[in-house]
């Protein structure tokens, strides 16, 4: 019988929070500045020097474990985490062990709850740049820079409950569009703001557990995705061979498509954690934690919920539209307005995100208002354009602000409605197609589309459809049976 296997896998999200500041110092957290010019000897690790904690850094840190469903605790405190590398200022680095933050809570994916055993505050490291044989100038040599020393960070860390790569990429997904809505974290994974570690290893069908690995150096969510594929084939392959797992830090290549070996990996107990001489424990009120509570916005599921529920939108069109709360903050003012629900996604979930793809824009960098896309369904409703102008007028809102009815005036969009005009211009189309009409006339019923289009195209599109079929209804000669 062959054994099957079955893959474990865990994840450490680091999220760069959304202060001014960094978490023990006042120096400020702006990305892209010149090296070493965002630095000062709390950062930098001075001797002497004592660290104040951030109270923005904490109140975002409640936020998020609210949001995950986890406890917020009454008491907590910082641990040094003891470690040595070049861009670790101080030998070591201001986290949490045993009293974190946020503990037990849980993410839904899917239907399936995948458990959050903790969520820890902590300050991130320094970056190093290497130039080594390969690198710049043939130099053999590594810059480091300290900008990011000490910038704020919660650490989520996920029970190992996910079963598969692609269940992997649904948490980050759902968990950084979380964090978007909550504004603790601007999610940007190029700018490293939101960073994952993957922890990962196979199971035995009688639950035997194997040895993990933990896999760095993912840069977008399908990074992500396919390194875990490729390192729970690695893994697979090792066992049925024979061979044995080592617990060992892995960077995935995504040229190559593999991960490599980078170091051994570190249990909890060889950073030697003890508490924060500088730091105080902190008390959590739970006043506070209530004040918080009320400042969340409504989350992600809840929203795609209510898209499905009370505004009759498929699940492929609530999950688009959640997916950037700029995007559909903007849709509930559109609905707000009285436009019809479908209506309004279908505008901005083709033409309009279509555009920003064709133009690489983001949502917020438009000057399209709510206004503009409720007038424009008014304009269609009223039959005052048709749905084919409606897009040409919304593609030039989107292109430079401006008003509806001055584009459609402009543009010269207005619909054909009077019955009269549409009259002759059928009797036109009529006399011109003596063929196609004889065709008709014989049973060929499917040459009616041929008339609409000669209309249509005889009135350059600003013929209105419904007062097109229904004067054809009158004026082409009944079919033979």
């Amino acid at each position: 019988m062959t054994q099957k296997w079955e893959p474990v896998i865990g994840l450490e999200v680091h999220a760069q929070l959304r202060t001014k500041t960094k978490i023990f110092c006042g120096c400020p957290t702006d990305f892209g500045t010149s090296p070493n010019d965002q630095v000062c000897p709390v950062c930098l690790g001075m001797p002497g020097v004592l660290p104040v904690l951030n109270k923005k850094a904490v109140e975002c840190a409640i936020k998020a474990g609210i949001a995950l469903n986890c406890e917020i605790s009454e008491v907590t405190k910082f641990d040094r985490k003891n470690y040595f590398y070049p861009d670790l200022p101080k030998g070591y680095q201001i986290s949490q062990y045993d009293m974190p933050v946020c503990k037990t809570g849980h993410l839904t994916i899917n239907g399936r709850k995948i458990r959050i055993h903790r969520a820890h505050l902590e300050e991130d490291a320094g970056k190093l740049v290497h130039a080594g044989a390969a690198g710049l100038h043939g130099s053999d040599y590594s810059l480091v820079d300290f900008n990011r020393s000490g910038v704020p960070l919660l650490e989520i860390v996920s029970e190992p409950d996910l079963e598969t790569a692609e269940e992997a990429r649904l948490y980050l997904t759902e968990l950084r569009t979380i964090l978007r809505y909550l504004d603790v974290c601007d999610g940007n994974l190029e700018e490293g703001s939101f960073r994952c570690d993957a922890n990962v290893s196979i199971k035995t069908s009688e639950g035997k557990l194997g040895t993990k690995t933990e896999i760095k150096n993912m840069n977008s969510f399908k990074a992500v995705q396919r390194a875990i594929q490729s390192e729970i084939a690695r893994q697979t392959e090792m066992i049925e061979r024979g061979q044995r797992i080592v617990q060992e830090s892995r960077l995935w290549h995504e040229a190559e498509g593999t991960t490599h070996p980078m170091r051994s990996k570190e249990d909890s107990h060889d950073y030697r954690y003890f508490p924060e001489p500088d730091l105080v424990p902190l008390a959590i009120e739970r006043e506070w934690v209530t004040a918080v509570e009320k400042t969340l916005p409504e989350l992600p599921e809840a929203r795609r919920q209510r898209y499905i529920g009370q505004n009759g939108l498929s699940a492929d069109d609530a999950y688009a539209l959640v997916e950037s709360k700029e995007l559909s903050d903007f849709y509930d003012r559109v609905l707000a307005l009285g436009s019809p629900p479908k209506e309004a996604a279908n505008f901005l979930l083709n033409t309009t995100m279509g555009y920003l793809k064709e133009n690489k824009l983001e949502f917020q960098d438009l000057k399209l208002t709510p206004e503009n896309l409720s007038d424009l369904e008014k304009a269609v409703a009223a039959a005052t354009i048709s749905r084919t102008a409606a897009k040409e007028v919304l593609l030039s809102l989107l292109a430079e602000a401006g008003d509806v009815a001055a584009v459609i005036e402009k543009k010269g969009l207005s619909q054909m409605s009077d019955e009269g005009g549409l009259r002759a211009a059928i009797a036109q189309v009529l006399k011109d197609s003596p063929t196609q009409l004889d065709d008709y006339s014989k049973g060929k019923t499917k040459l009616r589309q041929f008339f609409v289009g000669q209309v249509m195209k005889a009135t350059r599109g600003k013929a209105n459809p419904q007062v097109v079929e229904k004067l054809l209804d009158e004026m082409l000669p009944k079919p033979d049976a």
